[in-house]
């Protein structure tokens, strides 16, 4: 059987210009693997576009900004003619699902080049032609160094500053139980190959706006502590949204904040849509419940420690819906 990395190699190889997207409100894991593969893509002579399904967030906007590399943004809607056949591959990175993938499936119908999926998500669905999940790796960012190195294309600064960007995000800064040595020796190489931490801190971790934190405290005390203290539940509201003029962005991160209590094990944070669309659910465990295989019930997923899901009713049936489960689940996975 074929290494799927040199799978891989070889059809990007054959080809003159790709098409790079990830899903729906993209992190900080997901926009630097795009640009990094971006990035790499462009030093073998290789076009590429990135199709970005939710308007890239300021705070990741410099990866793209300093690279130059060029964005579709279809978040209002995709074109009327969108030139799916000048592209000779579709690649998808940070996600394998359809549902973080909106209005893009049908679009595909009739796309009959090689589909190319990057992910480290335990939830996946089978469409692509090619798929390269590595779900211990602690984000997409390192199987993209992995992808990057076998090619042998240099990591120069700004792939290594994209990569880096990847992984610090979805480590926590390298806090987070994904975290393993072998990360850490990438991060060490990608400082080495030119990403310059301390800039790098600051524009992710010290460049916030206002609204960003009246909406983090609005969020805070909305929290409810259930079963004993071991669960913990966040509420946005779209009158948040309205009242403290932030974003669905400004809420990145937010959901790890109950973990800081020493008996919460599971902590959620539920979102009413601002406008139209469904209520999404953030879900994060300390690993005694796998909070993916809870997410998994009701048509999300993720990881054991990190999951998601969405529900198309209004926003007090799926609160409660879920909230329910959740309690149960708990009590559940205190008498085992």
């Amino acid at each position: 059987m074929p290494d799927t990395y040199d799978q891989i190699i070889a059809t990007l190889s054959n080809t003159n210009r790709i098409l790079l997207t990830t899903h729906v409100r993209p992190d900080g894991d997901a926009l630097g693997s795009v640009a990094a593969m971006a990035l790499a893509l462009r030093k073998r002579n290789i076009d590429s576009n990135v199709l970005l399904l939710s308007h890239l967030p300021r705070k990741y906007a410099f990866v793209f900004k300093d690279a130059s590399i060029p964005h579709i943004d279809v978040e209002s809607g995709f074109p009327d003619r969108f030139p799916l056949d000048s592209y000779d591959a579709l690649l998808v990175i940070d996600t394998g699902t359809w549902s973080q993938l909106p209005d893009l499936q049908p679009r595909l119908a009739n796309f009959n080049k090689p589909r190319i999926v990057i992910d480290h998500h335990l939830t996946q669905e089978s469409w692509a032609d090619i798929k390269l999940v590595e779900t211990d790796a602690a984000a997409a960012g390192e199987i993209l160094a992995n992808l990057i190195r076998r090619w042998n294309i240099t990591i120069d600064p700004q792939i290594a500053t994209a990569l880096y960007v990847a992984i610090a995000s979805d480590t926590g800064w390298f806090q987070f139980a994904n975290t393993r040595p072998r990360t850490m020796r990438l991060a060490a190489d990608l400082m080495e190959a030119g990403a310059d931490t301390i800039r790098l801190y600051e524009l992710l971790y010290q460049n916030e706006r206002p609204e960003r934190l009246a909406i983090q405290a609005r969020t805070l005390n909305s929290m409810e502590l259930l079963c004993d203290n071991r669960l913990a539940i966040m509420r946005i509201w779209k009158t948040d949204f309205e009242q403290t003029k932030a974003n669905v962005p400004d809420t990145e991160n937010l959901i790890n904040v109950p973990l800081q209590i020493g008996s919460v094990e599971v902590s959620v944070l539920i979102t009413e849509p601002r406008d139209f669309g469904p209520v999404r659910f953030s879900l994060r465990s300390k690993g005694q419940l796998d909070v993916a295989k809870f997410a998994e019930q009701f048509g999300g997923g993720g990881h054991a420690r990190a999951a998601g899901l969405k529900m198309e009713v209004p926003f007090q049936q799926a609160h409660d819906q879920v909230v329910a489960a959740l309690v149960q689940a708990m009590k559940n996975c205190q008498n085992r």
